[in-house]
């Protein structure tokens, strides 16, 4: 090996470099523990909104069945009042003719 200017390396220059391999040691424990922690929350985002998500469909069934009992409801009304309207005029013609 050529160590540039022909010598060894010293044991202050080993040293020297330890430390630098400790420090980029650490960095990359850092990230990893910070990607490890980004990925967890990503999947419980994930989670949440596969929760959300059912919720919401629930919610537009529920919605959908309250429309079709609305519509029910209103058809039976306007059938009532059409009935009622009918024997009124049907007692009135009724009445009328005693």
């Amino acid at each position: 090996m050529c160590y540039g200017s022909g010598r060894l390396p010293s044991e202050d220059d080993v040293v020297e470099i330890r430390p630098v391999e400790n420090q980029n040691r650490a960095i990359v424990e850092n990230l990893l523990a910070r990607l490890a922690e980004t990925e967890a929350r990503l999947e419980r985002a994930r989670a949440r909104e596969a929760e959300l998500s059912n919720r919401l469909d629930e919610m537009k069934k529920f919605v959908r069945v309250m429309e079709i009992i609305e519509t029910y409801l209103r058809r039976r009304c306007r059938e009532q009042q059409d009935q009622l309207a009918r024997l009124r005029s049907y007692s009135s013609v009724w009445v009328s003719s005693e």
